[in-house]
């Protein structure tokens, strides 16, 4: 009977954060929603994913989030491979991702305060330092007195900032934001963006899934394009490519 193989676990370089290593996921239809993608993303960089609707940006975050796992090619976060993880180990594994949705998603029930500091609970952070750390980090993103506000008595900019409050309340190294501005302004739109541009001078890998061509283009970040499930252009600081 001859032996199986195990495949051998890549060596990640020391600033390797995130890599997806020919990585292909086909759903029921047949389809591929990703093709053969390689990307690496160092400690660090600020990276924006961009494409149009049915490109595979949004697959590649259920990748990242182990909310999907890849039909081939293995993926690496925080020098975990993705493909190895039980499912009882995926909650520990999404703590040390920060998570930003177009829709905020907070908990309409509780006040700022509270649900920011839900996510310190889950953790179960010590109640002391709940009460230094929600401050702390609600003045970074500019809502020290909205503390006791509902949700619905907040703008939607300042409902994002809620959201970014609680992706990052627990340090996470990696911030994935997936159509942060979607429901924004173009004013709160910009003020979202200059705060993950300041979140990530601090130390964290920020990723931007985004359609917004304008902050594209200004921020001159990396961006990486894809379209029909495979990337077809990577560019440091560069900009939103028209693919007709």
């Amino acid at each position: 009977m001859a032996l199986i193989k195990k495949k051998k676990q890549r060596q990640l370089a020391e600033d390797e954060l995130i890599v997806l290593d020919n990585v292909t996921k086909t759903y029921a239809t047949g389809s591929p929603a990703l093709n053969g993608v390689s990307l690496t993303v160092k400690k660090g960089e600020f990276v924006f994913i961009v494409g149009d609707s049915g490109s595979g940006k949004s697959t590649l975050i259920k990748l990242l989030l182990r909310e999907l796992t890849p039909t081939s090619g293995d993926i690496y976060v925080n020098n975990i491979n993705l493909g190895r993880l039980r499912h009882r180990q995926v909650p520990k594994y999404r703590r040390n991702l920060g998570v930003v949705f177009q829709d905020f998603r907070l908990l309409k029930d509780r006040n700022v305060y509270e649900n920011v500091a839900f996510a310190q609970r889950i953790v179960q952070t010590p109640s002391r330092l709940i009460k230094r750390n929600v401050p702390a980090i609600l003045s970074i993103v500019g809502l020290a007195g909205k503390y006791k506000a509902k949700p619905k008595e907040l703008s939607g900019g300042e409902q994002q900032r809620v959201a970014l409050a609680r992706a990052l309340i627990n340090k996470p190294p990696i911030l994935l934001c997936d159509e942060p501005t979607g429901n924004l302004d173009p004013r709160n739109s910009w003020e979202i963006m200059k705060l993950l541009e300041q979140i990530n001078k601090r130390g964290t890998t920020v990723l931007v899934v985004t359609h917004n061509r304008e902050i594209v283009n200004e921020m001159q970040k990396r961006v990486v394009t894809m379209k029909k499930g495979v990337i077809v252009s990577d560019e440091e600081e560069g900009g939103y490519i028209d693919e007709n």
